[in-house]
């Protein structure tokens, strides 16, 4: 049976994979590919923070779908029902707080990095990000309801930030930075979101809810994980593979730069998508729990 991995191992793994003292990193995760480890996602936090050294930033996603009407968890759940049921769990959907809702099939580092002590989160109702660090404020203080993953979200700030993204035990399809160039696509198919926000108290003292709707980029990551296969062929200016490619504990783990992998989907995208293609219906944020 294998040992449990200690957080110097996995920092000493997250070294060789290339991530450095003072970097600024975006992180997907699955904590059972990793493998068995001393004190579970903790572990991992404590290598993740020991890699990137006390001027790093670790950035992780927080989405949310259970207050969310465009989601495809909420329509598979209500599938079936009778309208007066639909309106019965509607009125049941409790309303995001930044403070206190949990994220939705992020994975247990995420959680941990979300409730770490100092850490920031960021607004946005269905796509939020937490981050710790000394940039943590800066990366997630603004996030408008109407620009999801885009130029004014935290991941514009990573990019002007010249971070960069990790993926331990997941695929391309969990890389969230993609979206990013769905944004800078040409002519990207928009459509409308619905989601439930907290909203103080209400005269009997139950939680107060408000509904908002608004749109945006129909966010569609299906493609993802060619797009991810097609960067691993990719050569940086220097000749090296533009995805660092490593093991991690037991998981394969990959790195690359946020930015340069950004302006390359762009590009993928002009070719292998069609402006405008595909019905809004089936274009919702995909909020995929790691493996």
């Amino acid at each position: 049976m294998t040992a449990a991995y200690t957080s110097r191992r996995l920092a000493d793994d997250l070294r060789a994979l290339g991530l450095r003292s003072g970097d600024v990193v975006l992180v997907h995760s699955s904590l059972r590919r990793i493998g068995p480890t001393e004190q579970g996602a903790a572990t991992v936090v404590e290598a993740l923070r020991a890699a990137v050294g006390a001027e790093g930033t670790i950035v992780v996603p927080t989405f949310t779908e259970a207050n969310s009407l465009s989601s495809r968890a909420y329509r598979e759940r209500v599938r079936g029902m009778t309208a007066q049921e639909i309106d019965a769990f509607r009125q049941a959907m409790p309303g995001f707080d930044a403070t206190t809702t949990p994220s939705t099939g992020m994975g247990a580092v995420a959680e941990l990095v979300r409730r770490t002590p100092g850490a920031r989160r960021s607004m946005h109702p269905q796509t939020s990000l937490a981050a710790v660090g000394p940039l943590a404020d800066t990366i997630t203080r603004d996030h408008p309801l109407d620009c999801h993953l885009g130029e004014d979200s935290p991941l514009g700030h990573l990019y002007r930030l010249d971070a960069r993204v990790l993926l331990l035990g997941v695929g391309f399809e969990s890389c969230t930075a993609f979206h990013l160039g769905e944004y800078r696509s040409p002519c990207p198919p928009v459509c409308r979101y619905d989601c439930v926000v907290a909203d103080g108290r209400q005269a009997d003292g139950q939680p107060g809810r408000r509904w908002l709707s608004f749109e945006d980029v129909a966010l569609d990551d299906r493609d993802f994980g060619r797009l991810g296969a097609w960067l691993e062929g990719q050569r940086t200016d220097t000749g090296r593979s533009v995805v660092g490619r490593g093991r991690v504990g037991s998981g394969i783990a990959r790195l690359l730069p946020m930015a340069h992998s950004v302006d390359l989907a762009v590009e993928w995208f002009k070719e292998h998508r069609t402006a405008g293609g595909g019905s809004a219906g089936d274009r919702i944020p995909l909020i995929r729990p790691p493996g």
